[in-house]
């Protein structure tokens, strides 16, 4: 898997498509996807597109997507993944996550919601139940890895001890604010891969990119602060998402090298800490305001 991975969480379509395609221009060859971005279509457009043009070929490009909650009945899982493929236009993925360890009633509704306006979990799943189903996935060939998003150490450790194919990829909001410190070493001692999204805080300001630290380290080494921080993810062992809506974008993401050593440590020794999206409290999806 290339450890600078494109996200493509985006709400316009059209924006999905010319951004998907001018980061496949740029170099990036790792797309993730999710049923809940609902645009599975359209990034499945942009990257045949440039499979047709004979730039690259279906195996130089690492493409993965996500399970949503409302489908994690293990009836329902296979279901799921072969529509997510049919949208993408592809004949396997490489990589396919459970996006949240939150079931949530199944259905249609990706939002399920009682007349208080709560989320209405499904209780009669486990997230080992649909674990089981994703293994069956590997088995008959569908995928060939699977792994877990949005998920704490704590619940991380029981499904590892028992999973018969062990979590390929754990990916968690991860950057100078929420280092996510612990469970890095533990995917890094059990041979996991750590994909950090939101490397840049989600954009939400002030955030890191904004950070005094992080603009000095830019200003001495010749770097924008976007590529200070990415350097950062990659370099201390793990793999990134980021979402350039622009080829200009996409290109400065794209061009990072390692940071000296002193610059780094400056990162690592940032107290200050912030958690930009709640969805792992809950398994909706949402954002918070920086503190005060």
């Amino acid at each position: 898997m290339p450890a600078v991975g494109f996200g493509t969480l985006i709400p316009d379509s059209a924006t999905t498509t010319s951004a998907t395609r001018d980061a496949l221009e740029a170099g990036y060859r790792h797309f993730d996807c999710a049923e809940r971005y609902r645009n599975e279509r359209e990034v499945g457009e942009a990257l045949r597109a440039g499979l047709a043009a004979g730039r690259i070929e279906r195996k130089d490009i690492f493409v993965t997507t996500k399970l949503w909650n409302t489908n994690h009945r293990p009836e329902r899982v296979e279901r799921a993944f072969e529509a997510s493929l049919e949208r993408l236009g592809l004949d396997y993925l490489d990589l396919y996550l459970i996006h949240t360890p939150f079931a949530f009633q199944p259905g249609d509704e990706q939002d399920p919601r009682d007349e208080k306006g709560d989320v209405i979990y499904d209780k009669a799943v486990t997230l080992f139940d649909t674990w089981g189903a994703m293994e069956g996935l590997v088995d008959r060939g569908r995928c060939r890895a699977i792994g877990v998003s949005d998920i704490s150490l704590n619940e991380l450790q029981p499904l590892y001890e028992s999973a018969r194919i062990k979590p390929a990829v754990v990916q968690v909001e991860a950057h100078p604010y929420l280092p996510e410190a612990e469970l890095l070493e533990f995917c890094k001692e059990k041979g996991i891969v750590f994909l950090a999204f939101a490397p840049l805080g989600h954009g939400i300001r002030p955030g890191p990119l904004e950070d005094s630290v992080i603009a000095q380290i830019g200003a001495r080494i010749g770097k924008t602060p976007a590529q200070v921080l990415l350097a950062w993810a990659v370099q201390r062992g793990g793999a990134l998402l980021t979402t350039p809506k622009t080829a200009a974008r996409a290109r400065e993401n794209f061009d990072i090298s390692a940071l000296p050593a002193d610059a780094f440590d400056e990162i690592n020794r940032i107290k200050f800490r912030q958690r930009f999206n709640e969805v792992v409290k809950t398994g909706s999806p949402g954002f918070i305001p920086q503190s005060k």
